[in-house]
């Protein structure tokens, strides 16, 4: 066999559908980041799409040209043509929560500080590489112990809290924004519900999320012009070549004291992905391609760093679904050219002027649907019997949601908001549980879910422990945190009031543990 005859073999035609899928996925990551950041919090776009779009998509190009090489290694090693490569893309629960419960309100208190736009921009960008070089480091770390990760925090803890962020983060919120332009976005959501939920074909074969973005183009500029959308509509801008080159920089090194209050978030990003990577590594094993698990964890773990070092502001993860891609008869070919498509759009700024040309209404319906798949996954993934521990999960979430919307000044008040959560020394408002229940709401996810499986499986001794370490947690503002923005702290350097709350809610959890202990001791109940 020849090499030419090789090379082919390894570019079938299913490649074009993979590229159309994978490059539409970043995309759309993208343009949310984008969007949430300069239209919802008033970042500055040139800092955006000249400074963090192109370190990211650095990430992405390494990534999948690395992933792209090892399916080459694969086959050559087997002999067979029909090995499909890891795909490798922004992570979506992740991204979106980084530019919505870090990055965003990271800028907005900046500027509330005193801040010019300029220079909270900068300090928000440093903090967001410092993230990353955080994530980075501890997904490197963690790859050689991904087996223990696994083991060690049971299925129902990792997929409920992930799951509660696609709920209500991932799905509610851009629910919000379809429904502001309701005739674009609902018509958008529904083509993307008929393709990719009821499973059926649209005409000519077209992929549900690229007929999802035809429909809701066509009639956002279709009707748009006419005044019908009224201010959902925006003209688009001039086409602009925003260049940047994503080059090393020390700029991290200035954020790395502003990741402190965020670490109950950056750090579960991280291990998620560590745990996410195993399982897409054992799902591609299962349709054929056998990768090491630790090379996978390896080249993404290193994808993240470098973007990170490189002005990145959103981590990168292999993507569940390589053998969807695979029996659509994708090869190598889609990861190499999604990798260059995304890399050199960040280099040469088209990414930008496409993300400026797909309104938010047309491309939250995609989220909507991850949204929906990363949720059904939680349950189809895990036992039935743990289904109540997921559900329980969610909670903490819900709470962060609600947090995020309470907190925007444009919806409530500043001076309004500081009475509502009042004074801590005059007892725990409602709004002030809100907001303690959703500060460090992964980890608080992770936590309930957690000892509720324990106690499923009758390991009740297993479940107080569990708790007490969620006392641990909560006295250090890791979980559960008295401050509205979540900082951690040392609780005896809090002011009285506030060290009264956190002692109620540690006093919470030890009573639980105390209650689940006594019950560990007496003979086994069912």
């Amino acid at each position: 066999m020849t090499t030419t005859t090789a090379s082919r073999r390894r570019f079938g035609g299913g490649d074009l559908n993979g590229v159309l899928g994978l490059v539409v996925d970043n995309l759309s990551l993208l343009a949310f980041m984008a969007t949430a950041l300069i239209g919802i919090f008033g970042m500055p776009a040139d800092l955006v799409f000249r400074r963090m779009f192109p370190g990211t998509a650095l990430g992405v190009l390494l990534g999948n040209l690395a992933y792209t090489w090892m399916a080459h290694r694969l086959a050559a090693r087997t002999g067979r043509q029909d090995v499909t490569a890891m795909p490798l893309g922004i992570d979506a629960p992740t991204t979106i929560g980084m530019a919505l419960l870090v990055l965003g309100p990271a800028f907005a208190g900046y500027r509330q500080a005193g801040m010019d736009p300029i220079t909270a921009g900068e300090a928000t960008w440093h903090l967001g590489m410092a993230s990353l070089v955080v994530m980075g480091v501890l997904k490197f770390v963690l790859s050689f112990f991904g087996a223990w990760v696994q083991r060690s925090v049971p299925r129902a803890g990792l997929l409920g809290s992930i799951a509660g962020i696609a709920l209500v983060l991932m799905g509610f919120l851009p629910l919000v924004e379809i429904l502001r332009v309701p005739v674009v976005g609902f018509a958008g959501l529904g083509v993307v519900l008929y393709a990719l939920v009821a499973k059926r074909r649209l005409p000519f074969g077209l992929p549900g999320v690229l007929g999802a973005f035809i429909v809701g183009v066509v009639l956002y500029y279709g009707l748009g012009p006419s005044g019908f959308l009224g201010s959902g509509y925006h003209p688009p801008g001039t086409w602009q070549w925003r260049l940047g080159f994503p080059l090393p920089t020390l700029g991290f090194i200035d954020g790395l004291p502003a990741t402190v209050p965020y670490l109950p978030l950056i750090l579960p990003f991280g291990l998620l992905m560590v745990v996410g990577g195993i399982n897409v590594t054992e799902s591609a094993r299962a349709a054929g391609d056998d990768y090491p698990t630790r090379d996978i964890l390896l080249v993404e773990a290193l994808a993240t760093l470098i973007a990170g070092l490189c002005g990145g502001v959103a981590q990168t993860t292999p993507y569940i679904g390589q053998p969807a891609y695979k029996a659509m008869g994708a090869r190598t070919g889609y990861t190499l050219v999604t990798g260059l498509v995304i890399g050199l759009g960040g280099v040469l700024g088209y990414l930008a002027n496409l993300v400026e040309l797909l309104p938010v209404a047309v491309l939250a319906p995609i989220l909507v649907f991850i949204s929906i798949s990363i949720t059904t996954q939680a349950f189809e993934a895990t036992p039935l019997r743990y289904a109540s521990a997921v559900v329980f999960s969610f909670f903490p979430a819900i709470a962060r949601m609600l947090a995020i919307k309470l907190g925007d000044p444009s919806i409530v008040d500043p001076a309004h908001f500081a009475v509502l959560y009042g004074d801590a020394s005059h007892g725990i408002s409602a709004m002030a549980v809100i907001f303690i229940l959703g500060n460090g709401f992964i980890i608080t996810s992770m936590v309930w879910a957690s000892f509720v499986v324990a106690m499923i499986d009758g390991d009740v001794r297993k479940a107080s422990g569990i708790v007490a370490i969620g006392a641990v947690l909560t006295a250090f503002g890791i979980i559960h945190s008295v401050e509205p923005i979540g900082p951690v702290y040392l609780p005896w350097l809090l002011d009285a009031g506030a060290r009264g709350v956190v002692l109620q809610f540690v006093a919470a959890y030890g009573a639980l543990a105390a209650v689940l202990f006594l019950l560990s001791v007496g003979p086994r109940r069912r």
